[in-house]
């Protein structure tokens, strides 16, 4: 597992407010773009980040609901397309769209699974949608024992839809991993965990979501092998 993996996909997800792309922005990729930081810069920059985050134990599942986040994909950029076809539109390639909707809902498209390095045709329907389905990184009912219970409902409903916490994958795989978190689920492909990793210590650093003492060193322990 090399440390490039790592930087290929952080997220610097940067939001444009114009046109149904407003997530357009995809994730920055490559020693070459502004601002990337280099390897081993990447993988201190996450081990800090880790070193800062609350260590507690899970609070009760009581209480969760998915509709304590906000609607499911709501607008919260108010770009004219829901979250979910945003994200699709940022991770899917060959897109195609339904006309009429300025590019905003997605009809088909390929994705480069990056958690079991699939490749999945998605076609929008009853019985095929499913087949590619947006994965919370950090998972809605294990945020909420890890602090998301005492946010306001606004600050749930951005943690929902922040591209950052999102990525488009496997419907089945994501099924499988549910409310997982870093202790108990990994993507199957290896050479992607440091990248999911980074992500994940970089939302709960944004949102300050804890973690447990069984996650940390989970966390460590891929971060060691980056």
């Amino acid at each position: 597992m090399r440390v490039r993996a790592l930087v290929a996909g952080l997220s610097t997800v940067a939001v444009l407010a114009t046109g149904c792309g407003g997530l357009d922005a995809q994730l920055s990729t490559g020693d070459s773009d502004k601002g990337s930081k280099s390897d081993s810069a990447s993988v201190s920059d996450a081990r800090k980040k880790l070193a800062k985050l609350q260590v507690k134990g899970r609070a009760p599942r009581t209480g969760f609901d998915r509709d304590k986040f906000g609607p499911s994909w709501a607008d919260v950029d108010r770009n004219g397309c829901d979250t979910r076809n945003d994200i699709l539109k940022r991770d899917l390639e060959d897109e195609t769209f339904k006309s009429g909707t300025h590019n905003c809902i997605v009809l088909t498209g390929t994705l480069k699974d990056p958690y079991s390095g699939k490749t999945i045709k998605f076609k929008r329907g009853q019985d095929t949608s499913t087949a590619v389905q947006i994965d919370h990184l950090i998972p809605l009912s294990d945020a909420w024992q890890k602090g998301a219970q005492q946010w306001s409902a606004t600050k749930r409903k951005e943690f929902a839809n922040d591209p950052l916490n999102l990525q488009a994958t496997d419907g089945p795989l994501n099924g499988q991993k549910s409310d997982s978190d870093a202790a108990t689920w990994l993507p199957p492909l290896k050479s992607y965990r440091c990248t999911y990793i980074a992500r994940q210590i970089d939302v709960k650093a944004k949102y300050d979501v804890w973690v447990t003492a069984a996650e940390k060193s989970a966390m460590e322990g891929i971060l060691d092998d980056c």
